[in-house]
């Protein structure tokens, strides 16, 4: 095998290398932003569903508070 010939192979084979490598990377960004959406959607729907609560909460207070005061005399 002649000397060019090894070079062109060698060089083929870093670009087929690089090319892969550029795959795997471009594959593993994909991956990470899917990962980071899917996370964002998570935590978005947990503080929505602990807002929630906590309004929840504050209106069966505020209605506690106000049929207390009722009972005691302080509200018509």
């Amino acid at each position: 095998m002649s000397g060019r010939s090894f070079q062109g192979l060698k060089q083929q084979a870093e670009g087929a290398a690089k090319d892969a490598a550029n795959t795997l990377g471009q594959a593993t960004q994909d991956a990470i932003n899917q990962v980071a959406d899917a996370s964002q959607k998570a935590v978005d729907q947990a503080c929505k569903t602990a807002q929630d609560a906590v309004e929840k909460a504050t209106g069966q207070a505020a209605e506690a508070v106000s049929g207390l005061g009722k009972k005691c005399g302080f509200k018509k």
